[in-house]
């Protein structure tokens, strides 16, 4: 988990290509930088569906990728491959699926879990085989790097890098302090 330190910031803002959960013209917006092998991430993807439901078309969930390849040597694997079922429509379907599989990431795990959600096979094949993807991840991964993250998940509330060292508890509060602010 993150670690907060007062002079980081989000040093890229939310973006139109942004993977994006709840309200568009929310007040409040999440951004995690995680990793698909990250089991504390597999934490803080329920804890931001939680908070999504908690407040309703008040809070905007950006997920961006942070691959921890020397830790998890999946993990870069599966983000490229939740880009290419992004290219179809299916990021969310794919981010759900790899979070609840998270033991089976290999590349041949990963073609099954784009046939389960019924991506194009042959141009998820293609686009893997030739790493079509690779690049975004590590626009990702630097953005991430100048935003100060070092270790996944990562969160930023309204642009400001949270504490969640102390767990997913400490998000949920720094979110509902953010809306409450926003919408008093």
């Amino acid at each position: 988990m993150s670690v907060r330190n007062p002079s980081a910031a989000l040093a890229v803002p939310p973006e139109a290509a942004d993977h994006c959960r709840g309200q568009e013209h929310a007040r409040v917006v999440l951004v995690e930088y995680g990793d698909f092998e990250c089991p504390d991430c597999r934490i803080a993807a329920r804890t931001a569906a939680l908070l999504l439901e908690r407040h309703v078309n008040r809070v905007r969930f950006i997920y961006r990728h942070f691959p921890l390849e020397t830790a998890h040597p999946n993990a870069l694997l599966a983000a490229e491959a939740s880009e290419a079922a992004a290219a179809q429509g299916k990021f969310w379907q794919m981010h759900d699926r790899l979070f609840a599989h998270q033991g089976h990431l290999t590349a041949a795990d990963l073609r099954k879990h784009a046939e389960a959600i019924g991506l194009d096979m042959a141009r998820y094949t293609a686009e893997m085989d030739d790493h079509i993807y690779l690049q975004r991840v590590r626009e990702h991964r630097d953005g991430g790097r100048a935003s100060h993250v070092r270790g996944t998940p990562t969160f930023f509330v309204g642009g400001a890098l949270q504490d969640t060292a102390a767990g997913t508890n400490a998000l949920e509060e720094h979110v509902a302090r953010a809306v409450a602010h926003a919408y008093p």
